[in-house]
């Protein structure tokens, strides 16, 4: 297939074409957050299958999608675009707050959000995995965005004098691969600990790249 098939204008129902092309968009990834986020996966996952479980048809999936994995590009955006706003709202709310309480509060407002359905991890640190070079590039590049906002919240840490000076990007990179594994693996039952447990040691890991020594901040 080499496009989308076309789909009807006009007022139909009471809702116009925009109107439900976005709730048919919706019901496709509905449906996808179950069926590639929990049984029996993305890979398993027939286009039939997904049009089934959304209630809908073949054909109208074509009329939105090209391809299972638009589908999922699709999905795993999404998944870290309500993660983000999560975390970009407790950025605004723990402005004032001292270093390790401000860290404690985004990252508790994010790792509840990731968390909050399991499905939402396995999208995003499972099925996306190995699929393809584009999808793969996409993952990098999303995963290359929590690294700049977690420099940027890095820089002011810097600029308020609760952390040294100097380049934490490396550093950051690191980080986020701890924080991405340990969610993970919390997620799957392999870490023995509360998710406020959790967050608390990846906050101590932060403020142990920020703040190693009191003798090296003194000394910046």
């Amino acid at each position: 297939m080499t496009g989308r098939i076309k789909a009807p204008t006009g007022r139909y129902g009471g809702k116009s074409a925009e109107e439900r092309q976005a709730e048919r968009r919706r019901r496709f990834l509905d449906a996808a957050l179950q069926l590639f986020g929990g049984s029996p996966g993305y890979r398993a996952t027939t286009v039939a299958a997904l049009s089934e479980a959304a209630g809908l048809s073949t054909r109208q999936f074509y009329e939105e999608f090209r391809t299972l994995e638009d589908v999922l590009a699709t999905l795993h955006l999404q998944v870290n675009a309500w993660a983000e706003e999560a975390a970009l709202t407790a950025v605004a709310q723990a402005e004032h707050l001292p270093l390790a309480e401000r860290a404690t509060a985004i990252f508790r407002a994010y790792a509840a959000n990731v968390t909050a359905d399991p499905r939402r991890i396995r999208i995003t640190f499972v099925e996306i995995i190995g699929v393809s070079p584009r999808l793969e590039e996409q993952r990098l590049a999303r995963r290359a965005r929590w690294v700049e906002l977690v420099c940027a919240e890095v820089a002011s840490a810097v600029a308020r004098g609760e952390a040294a000076p100097r380049d934490y990007r490396l550093a950051v990179t690191a980080f986020i691969g701890s924080v991405n594994g340990l969610l993970h693996d919390w997620s799957a039952g392999w870490v023995d600990a509360t998710l406020d447990e959790v967050v608390d040691e990846l906050v101590r890991i932060l403020l142990g790249i920020l703040q190693p020594t009191d003798a090296r901040l003194a000394g910046s």
